[in-house]
């Protein structure tokens, strides 16, 4: 199977230009492909996951790949898939933002030799502006630009003429590619689109070649939601903003009706193995083995195997009542994880008071109840009424863990 196909199968390409022409360059192995990451945060985010893991596919079958941080771009804001105009941003953010992102996208394709990082903003810098407009404005009419759906959208709230430059400035980056390292393929989000049609036409008027275009799906869930969204906002790949148990324990939550379609986004399991999986989610559903096993490749992919087994871990204990047994490193990985509650107290409390005090429970009496119900347990230990709760009694004298029937979990910070 080649690895256009492998794509099909996994229906990882939404849109493409003559699929069958770049089936045939592609045999040759002579071009190489790139994709754009325009550094407007401080880290990618799990809607970038997808992206990533096509270029690694290309890469494991030995194309050169071109990792483009816009550094150009970034400067002029991309209108495609936004409602409104984004805040521009300083050379310094995009500096530092630049950085950060680079030296992600590094850790993970680690090893990698056909891989090429260039940044935008070296070449469109040089740019003189009437020559600009004279060698490269005068191929794009406006009811072409008009025409785009990332145009298009935004023409109902306003779109500045900045913007309305940026398929511009992509398409030239694309000529650019073609013409310095015979880049001839470029893949993106399905909202670029537009902006990669602009480029191959460009590179057909300039060069007289043939480019090729392939975009991604949007990846959402079965309720409609974007994959990697949640109430806090994004699921970032830098581990100090989402830490590695943090992303697992996402993972791990994807609903039954989505982990087929997400391990053959995202993972590199055959097609086969994702056929077992299936099977085995019909048959044991409560196993969760699909979801296990998205995860932790996930979690590998990003932060590597070590961070996957350490976040597993994490998780088995917390879900198999084994807090106890993990080490102080992992324990306080785990609290860094989740919203934690700190209370500050010199004395012993009564355990009716520390439900109160933690919040597990709304008054004394509440707590009395839960109590005498048996449904709740302190550090995996139940506790009888009028018992005294210690600071010492912490694991490392500090930490407990307390759960409150089956899905109820409360973390709680003696300080």
């Amino acid at each position: 199977m080649d690895l256009l196909e492998e794509l099909q199968k996994r229906e990882v390409i939404y849109q493409s230009t003559n699929l069958e022409g770049l089936k045939k360059e592609l045999s040759k192995k002579e071009i190489s492909l790139y994709c754009g990451f325009d550094p407007t945060a401080s880290s990618l985010h799990l809607g970038h996951l997808l992206p990533l893991v096509t270029l690694k596919r290309f890469l494991d079958n030995s194309f050169k790949v071109i990792i483009l941080i816009g550094g150009g771009t970034a400067l002029i804001g991309d209108p495609s898939g936004k409602k409104k105009e984004r805040k521009l941003l300083s050379f310094q953010e995009i500096k530092e933002y630049k950085k950060n992102i680079e030296s992600q996208i590094k850790n993970i394709f680690k090893d990698s030799k056909n891989l090429i990082f260039v940044d935008n903003y070296q070449w469109l810098k040089e740019i003189d502006l009437i020559k600009f407009l004279r060698e490269i404005g005068k191929d794009f009419t406006v009811s072409y630009m008009l025409s785009k759906e990332s145009v298009k959208e935004r023409l109902k709230t306003g779109l500045s003429f900045t913007e309305f430059t940026y398929m511009i400035l992509q398409a030239y980056d694309f000529v650019y590619l073609a013409k310095n390292y015979n880049c001839l393929l470029q893949i993106g989000g399905s909202d670029q689109w537009g902006n990669i049609t602009c480029g191959i036409d460009l590179i057909r008027k300039k060069l007289n070649k043939e480019a090729y275009g392939l975009t991604l799906p949007l990846v959402t869930k079965s309720d409609g939601q974007k994959f990697g969204k949640t109430e806090k906002g994004n699921i970032w790949l830098d581990k100090e903003l989402t830490s590695p148990y943090e992303l697992y324990q996402f993972l791990f939550n994807i609903d039954d009706k989505d982990v087929i379609k997400f391990l053959k986004y995202f993972t590199f399991l055959s097609l086969e193995e994702i056929k077992d999986l299936e099977k085995t989610l019909k048959e044991r559903p409560k196993e969760r083995l699909a979801q296990k096993t998205l995860a932790f490749e996930i979690v590998s992919f990003i932060h590597g195997k070590k961070e996957a087994e350490r976040a597993q871990k994490i998780s088995e204990a917390l879900f198999n009542q084994g807090i106890n047994n993990l080490n102080k490193e992992d324990l306080e990985e785990l609290f860094k994880s989740v919203p934690v509650i700190k209370i500050k107290e010199k004395k012993e409390l009564d355990v009716i008071d520390f439900l109160v005090k933690t919040k597990v429970c709304f008054s004394k009496s509440e707590a009395r109840r839960i109590l005498k119900e048996k449904s709740l347990f302190i550090n995996e230990k139940q506790f009888e009424l009028g018992e005294k709760i210690k600071k010492e009694n912490g694991i490392y004298s500090k930490y407990f863990l307390i759960k409150r029937g089956k899905k109820n979990y409360f973390f709680v910070s003696w300080e």
